[in-house]
């Protein structure tokens, strides 16, 4: 009895794949094999004319191929450099990208911002810590389609005040008719500086580092008001008059 061994089909596809790349010539391989033919044809059955001109243009063709690919790879290099020139004049600024991670601060209510893709008649906002448990859900009234935010007052389902730290949220939403209503969750943070792996630009934030395609807005960072005192106008001849 005789058995028949079975072929990998892997080692065929990869087969395949080099002959397939072996195969492919570049403008260099197409010319040498050009100035074969002339020096090796038949002196008394020379190429035809019009076979001669294809061949030529079947050349120009193959180069003109390559010289394209060759800008292309030029013109991806300078959209990377541009790309990371922009990341760069990040940094200081506020940006707000698609993410659902925010600060809670001592004291102070957290802002869940989210955008609507229509109009909500029931909003419902789940909180989770840093690690990924629940600590509380709390429903809106009826919101607008577009971008809103929702302030959570930094309490557990006991309404227990918890502590400070990073928190994620989850919004779902329905319409008047109970149907889904899509919904992006959305973050802000102060950009503090770039990083640049496998030739892409990521900001680095406070609260994680955020691919620059998922930003949606940058602004200037709004200074803190400062109380200023009033100063008061005195007449130096109601001094004088004093004084005397």
């Amino acid at each position: 009895m005789t058995f028949i061994t079975p072929i990998d089909s892997s080692a065929v596809s990869t087969e395949t794949q080099t002959s397939a790349q072996d195969e492919i010539l570049g403008k260099n391989d197409f010319l040498n094999l050009l100035v074969a033919q002339l020096q090796h044809q038949d002196p008394l059955n020379p190429a035809e004319g019009t076979e001669f001109t294809a061949q030529l243009a079947q050349f120009s063709s193959l180069e003109q191929l390559n010289n394209i690919n060759d800008n292309l790879k030029n013109m991806s290099l300078f959209q990377t450099s541009v790309t990371n020139s922009q990341a760069v004049s990040f940094i200081g600024k506020e940006i707000t990208a698609r993410g659902n991670i925010f600060q809670l601060e001592s004291g102070q209510p957290a802002e869940c911002q989210f955008e609507l893709e229509a109009n909500a008649a029931l909003v419902v906002i789940s909180v989770y810590d840093d690690s990924g448990s629940f600590v509380k859900s709390f429903e809106t009234g009826p919101l607008d389609a577009g971008r809103q935010s929702v302030a959570w007052d930094g309490t557990d389902r006991n309404d227990s005040p918890v502590s400070e730290g990073l928190y994620r949220f989850e919004v779902q939403a329905v319409d008047a008719n109970n149907q889904g209503v899509g919904v992006t969750p959305l973050m802000s943070s102060v950009v503090t500086g770039v990083s640049f792996i496998d030739q892409k630009a990521s900001l680095i934030t406070g609260l994680q580092t955020i691919a620059i395609d998922d930003v949606v807005a940058v602004s200037e960072v709004q200074a803190p008001h400062e109380t200023v005192t009033p100063e008061i106008e005195t007449n130096s001849n109601e001094l004088i008059n004093g004084g005397l």
